[in-house]
């Protein structure tokens, strides 16, 4: 199925505006938390889980959720992450972190052989396998959303420019308020070289960081 069968009847921007959902680098979180499936599972669905921990989650899934919580404030306060935001221009400077989160999903999925074996296609269905596998322990308002990240496959979803185009137009047609995502792309665009590297950059402190957390929180 190409990119633009996926996006039938607005589902999935409808279903980013009922949710909530502010962050949309599903990928990034999904590879960082590495091979154990449930810190996969629970770095993917992060965005779901309010409140205090472990709340009503299994034990695993809520170190995944912990995991994925510690990644965001990880990224909120290092440079490279800092230097993205601040590339983007005053007329969308608000929705910078949208915008970043989207972009770094691009450079991930763009660049996939350079961070893993596995083919995209491949590994992304395999992340869908584990999310079905857990299903019934994650809160049912968030069914709808993750079969829908199933079935229009969300995490290679950005790989190509114009996937960019079409996600940052329809988000900015279904919200609410007026906003200038439509042609967001072109902020990246403007300054690929500058993103890239800080992507790589945060990307490859992120993974220590991950890797240090784990160590203190087996």
């Amino acid at each position: 199925m190409g990119w633009r069968d996926h996006w039938s009847g607005h589902a999935r921007h409808n279903t980013f505006l009922k949710y909530r959902i502010t962050t949309l680098n599903f990928l990034a979180h999904a590879l960082l938390a590495g091979d154990h499936p449930a810190l996969v599972v629970g770095g993917v669905v992060g965005d779901w889980i309010k409140g205090p921990l472990p709340g009503s989650l299994p034990g695993d899934l809520s170190r995944g959720v912990a995991l994925h919580r510690a990644i965001d404030s990880f990224a909120e306060t290092h440079s490279a992450f800092r230097a993205s935001r601040n590339r983007i221009s005053p007329a969308r400077r608000r929705y910078a972190g949208i915008l970043v989160d989207v972009f770094y999903d691009h450079l991930l999925a763009r660049d996939w052989q350079a961070h893993h074996d596995q083919p995209l296609a491949d590994y992304c269905q395999g992340i869908y396998r584990m999310i079905d596998d857990r299903l019934p322990h994650l809160p049912e308002h968030a069914h709808p959303a993750l079969q829908l990240m199933a079935s229009e496959d969300w995490l290679s979803s950005y790989a190509e420019m114009d996937g960019i185009a079409d996600v940052l137009a329809r988000m900015s047609r279904r919200a609410r308020q007026p906003n200038p995502l439509a042609g967001g792309d072109l902020e990246l665009l403007a300054d690929i070289r500058g993103f890239d590297l800080d992507f790589t950059d945060w990307f490859r402190d992120a993974r220590s960081f991950v890797s240090q957390w784990c160590e203190s929180n087996s």
